[in-house]
């Protein structure tokens, strides 16, 4: 029996745009389109209510989470590398949604607490405590680049994934993890109220 493959999705015009620019900067670090397609899907979800992302790179996950942004939302993304800001700056130029800052991730606290938070860069390290601020009740968090583990405490590279653990774990949030690709998961969370 021949395995059966799904139809390649067409992206929208503004993420192929995000990763030409990305390619052409020597970016390798974008989302994965499984993860994009996820955050445009968190954002439709989330309504008019702001949703973060902590680590732009050069637009990518910015412009997935744009094309799922519900009418009257806005969408607030910070990177601390200036030229990688920049590329996402030019790329939403046009867009009054989309506010771009080239700053530390904590830059982002004066403009939430949002409805839906990727948290790609900077803050992710820190775990929950970090970050559990930012995120409105009943909001959601999304990490992504986790590699998937079947064992319970997860582990990573014959060592408890004390991140993951912390997520999974954290009384304020009710967490999962997601498959997005072959051997590699996304940390979804929700702010209990």
């Amino acid at each position: 029996m021949a395995a059966v493959t799904a139809p390649t999705r067409p992206l929208p015009p503004l993420v192929v745009r995000a990763k030409q620019g990305a390619a052409a900067a020597g970016f390798g670090r974008s989302c994965r389109d499984e993860v994009g397609r996820l955050l445009a899907t968190l954002a439709a979800a989330a309504g008019a209510g702001p949703v973060g992302e902590l680590g732009s790179g050069y637009g990518v996950g910015t412009a997935w989470l744009r094309a799922g942004l519900a009418p009257g939302g806005r969408l607030v993304t910070v990177d601390l590398d200036p030229a990688a800001a920049a590329a996402t700056g030019a790329l939403f130029a046009d867009d009054a949604a989309v506010t771009v800052l080239a700053d530390d991730w904590r830059a982002a606290s004066g403009h939430g607490p949002y409805r839906l938070l990727f948290c790609d860069g900077g803050g992710k390290q820190g775990g929950p405590d970090a970050v559990a601020e930012l995120i409105a009740p009943g909001g959601v968090v999304v990490l992504d680049d986790f590699t998937a583990s079947d064992e319970w405490p997860p582990r990573f590279a014959g060592e408890v994934d004390e991140l993951r653990l912390a997520w999974l774990s954290d009384e304020r949030f009710a967490a999962t993890e997601v498959g997005t690709g072959p051997g590699v998961v996304a940390l979804v969370a929700t702010r209990l109220a």
